[in-house]
């Protein structure tokens, strides 16, 4: 008698028993069964693989069916597994083309689900564009109605004044400025050489890294931010000019907009914020100098000292007035609080479009950049041009006082920087970068141990050893501006490729 498997009832190759219930199983079978279920499979008593007895045999001989005995039932069985063949492909046909079906319905979602994607996208991001234009404007209207203007007083009716009348410099005015340079001049003295305690080390700032990007704060219509300054007694508030004429006020700690002023009928290329009033003060190449109110969100004033573009704007360290410089070969010294142009003055001799102007840490003497690659220092009190400095080759396109007040940094479209001596009237370094490096924006920090330039990539220098300490390509547009955060707490830019971008530790 031959032994059959108790789970397929046919003779087992490999038999082995059971002792938990004594039957006999093909081994394959068994440990299949072992492996999904753990128990014996008549009795469901737990059962495990060691636990199987081979059964020693001869190599078995399975018995034919009796009905594969004859042709007649041979031809039958071959004829019924064709029949089973053809029934399974005819099956598996319809299976396919239902598929095919589905499939096809499938694609024609996705390929419409992909349409209504980007059109959604496309709407978002002009919703947010709009939004950041007009989310700053929802609180204003009553503090605009209720807010006492002044100088809005002043031109009447809530317009803006419109000033470009010389007054004159006025001997109250030329004491008011000599006074605040000697006070500058006290306070510098009493802190020497000593860098602040609160200063990040250059070892840190080496580690610096981008921590915040913002690229919708200007219209993505037309592109790029062209200028940048940070308010100096809360260096969280950002102040940036752009491309589509809109001065924007962004706070950094909050990450929102404070404010979107619109008024300049072209781009915005120079922007000063008011160290202790909410006042920013804005120049564009339309000849115009606007001065805004943040908590109005409005204009109160248009200063038209100029004929031509306003290519520089530094305010003074008394917070009174505004020195301006233009194609127009003039510059301007301005009061903010009367809005009208105390005195402007040309150089006859050279007759060249002033490119840049930046005050002395002082105030009683400044320089601007020209066109034809000179950097000129100005007295303020006499407007006598009292030193030149040649050197650069292209126009001069920005100069940066340090707050020791001894150097004075100046970029051109010669890839360089170039750093002068004032008390030697002479340059002392000269770092040359790379072929085709645009030189934007040069700025000190508010100790004047580091430069930062910004142009074609960011780069910071630690003064004196003149060694960089970083290097930022970050944006994917020229860089046109760079400040530092207080203490050089952090590093911000803005590019052509309309983004903000903060980098610390």
């Amino acid at each position: 008698m031959s032994l059959v498997c108790a789970i397929s009832n046919e003779v087992p190759e490999h038999p082995c028993v059971s002792p938990v219930s004594n039957q006999v199983f093909e081994r394959r079978l068994i440990e299949k069964y072992i492996a999904e279920n753990g128990t014996d499979p008549m009795n469901r008593q737990p059962l495990s693989e060691e636990q199987l007895i081979d059964i020693k045999v001869s190599h078995p001989i399975r018995p034919k069916a009796p009905s594969s005995t004859s042709i007649p039932a041979i031809l039958k069985a071959l004829q019924d597994e064709w029949d089973a063949v053809m029934l399974h492909s005819f099956t598996l046909r319809q299976q396919l083309q239902t598929t095919r079906q589905e499939l096809s319905h499938a694609l024609y979602q996705h390929d419409a689900a992909c349409r209504v994607i980007a059109r959604l996208t496309k709407e978002v991001t002009a919703a947010r564009e709009a939004l950041a234009t007009l989310k700053p404007q929802a609180g204003l209207v009553v503090a605009q109605a209720v807010a006492s203007q002044p100088s809005v007083t002043a031109g009447g009716a809530g317009e803006p004044m419109d000033v470009s009348e010389q007054v004159g410099m006025m001997p109250e005015i030329i004491q008011k400025l000599q006074d605040k340079a000697t006070v500058l001049t006290t306070e510098r003295k009493k802190r020497g050489k000593t860098v602040p305690e609160e200063l990040v080390r250059t070892e840190d700032l080496s580690k610096y890294r981008q921590v915040a990007t913002h690229a919708g704060l200007h219209s993505a219509s037309v592109p790029g931010i062209l200028s940048l300054d940070l308010c100096p007694s809360d260096t969280n508030k950002v102040l940036t000019g752009g491309a589509d004429k809109n001065v924007v006020v962004f706070d950094k700690k909050e990450e929102q907009i404070i404010a979107t002023l619109k008024g300049h009928t072209k781009k915005v290329t120079s922007v000063i914020y008011h160290p202790s009033q909410s006042v920013v003060f804005s120049a564009s190449p339309d000849s115009t100098i606007r001065v805004w109110s943040i908590t109005g969100g409005n204009c109160v004033q248009v200063v038209r000292a100029h004929e031509a573009s306003v290519t520089g704007l530094s305010l003074h360290a008394t917070g009174d007035y505004l020195l301006s410089s233009s194609e127009d070969q003039y510059w301007a010294f301005s009061d903010i609080q009367t809005g009208r142009v105390l005195t402007k003055v040309t150089d006859e001799a050279t007759g060249c479009a002033l490119t840049c102007a930046q005050f002395h840490p002082d105030g009683l003497i400044f320089g601007t950049g020209t066109a034809d690659s000179q950097i000129k220092i100005w007295d303020l009190k006499e407007r006598t041009n009292v030193a030149n400095f040649p050197g650069h080759i292209g126009p001069v396109t920005s100069i940066a006082f340090s707050e020791n007040g001894y150097y004075l940094a100046t970029g051109a479209q010669d890839s360089s920087v170039k750093l002068w001596d004032l008390r030697k009237l002479k340059n002392f370094k000269t770092i040359t970068l790379d072929n085709n490096y645009e030189v934007k924006s040069l700025v000190f920090d508010q100790s004047g141990t580091y430069l930062a330039v910004g142009g074609t990539d960011i780069r910071v220098y630690i003064c004196k050893q003149w060694s960089e300490v970083l290097n930022f390509t970050e944006h994917t547009g020229v860089v046109t501006g760079v400040a530092f955060g207080e203490h050089a707490q952090f590093l911000t830019s803005t590019g052509m490729d309309r983004s903000l971008k903060f980098y610390s530790l």
